[in-house]
């Protein structure tokens, strides 16, 4: 099966960050300066790289060559990032494990323990706003006094969803939406990199559809290269 061009187009470094030059900055001062806060809040429109931007701030801080405000993105940490397989940063999806017992199980009971590989425990909590009030409370003591180890980020599309003391213990970011000639750009270095014929004007399309967010764009962009038989024209789109 074809890997999705928004998988295949992954950001893997900060510099190929789009549209969040603020928060890149941010955490890339943060690292190097020794400032790395316990706790993140991560918030915004779906598809503007929160979640991306969570796992390379677990390969700045993981990296071989880190902590490093520049991961190089090749070393065998941070592979194993990119591949969801590294032991010592955890994906969590909140939507489908809302309740407290789940936070006991895959996070309290465990986030004492001394990271495996790396420096740091990384933990990615998706979809944040899911949890139930139950399980929030039961996160909170972590939050209150973490491990010296441990770093959470938070990621959300609702952030007033999240209890107000939760969000009081975490640094917050606000992912704004990519402008469309930021998502235009985007699109046009995929398709002179996948060999892709292109018209401006259909990209500039997909851009105003996209309302802002890069998968939805890239989403859009590889049905029509799919329809248009390797090509896309203003009229297919």
């Amino acid at each position: 099966m074809a890997e999705a061009l928004y998988r295949k187009y992954r950001t893997q470094v900060f510099e190929d960050v789009v549209g969040q030059e603020h928060i890149e900055r941010t955490i890339k001062n943060a690292i190097a300066t020794d400032k790395v806060s316990h706790a993140y809040l991560f918030t915004g429109p779906r598809g503007t790289g929160k979640t991306t931007t969570a796992r390379l701030l677990a390969k700045a801080l993981l990296c071989e060559g880190g902590p490093t405000a520049e991961p190089d993105g090749t070393c065998e940490q941070c592979l194993a990032i990119a591949d969801g397989t590294h032991p010592d940063v955890y994906e969590l999806d909140a939507a489908s494990r809302t309740g407290v017992e789940n936070v006991r199980e895959e996070i309290i009971g465990r986030v004492s323990y001394a990271p495996t590989r790396g420096r740091y425990k990384v933990y990615i909590i998706d979809e944040v706003h899911m949890l139930s009030t139950a399980a929030f409370n039961a996160l909170l003591k972590t939050l209150e006094e973490p491990p010296e180890h441990v770093v959470f980020i938070m990621c959300t599309t609702d952030p007033h969803k999240v209890l107000e003391t939760i969000q009081s213990r975490c640094q917050r970011f606000d992912f704004r939406r990519i402008s469309n000639e930021e998502i235009v750009s985007r699109l046009g270095a995929i398709c002179m990199e996948e060999g892709i014929e292109f018209e401006g004007d259909a990209l500039e399309l997909v851009a105003q559809r996209a309302e802002g967010g890069m998968r939805d764009a890239l989403t859009s962009l590889e049905q029509l290269i799919t329809f248009g038989e390797g090509k896309v024209t203003l009229e297919a789109a």
